[in-house]
């Protein structure tokens, strides 16, 4: 489909109950760890790229993602098994 890439990525979730100061130290401790450079270098190895982001850039994220990949599958009238 023009103007479409397919990527595989990974992120972490938590219920959408989960208090804002814990989500907020995960966010925190999961870049942390993106920005080690060992931790980075180890993932770019595995061919990962790796994307620190704010929980609210990874909502909007995610939400595009379905939008994008929701579109494609309404316009081919896919349809599950």
């Amino acid at each position: 489909m023009p103007g479409y890439e397919a990527i595989g990525w990974y992120g972490v979730g938590a219920p959408k109950s989960t208090p804002t100061e814990i989500i907020d130290k995960l966010n925190n401790e999961i870049n942390a760890v993106l920005a080690n450079p060992t931790s980075k270098a180890r993932l770019i190895g595995l061919g990962a790229d790796p994307m620190s982001m704010t929980s609210s850039d990874f909502g909007k994220f995610m939400f595009d993602e379905t939008e994008k990949w929701g579109k494609v599958i309404r316009e081919a009238n896919i349809k599950p098994d």
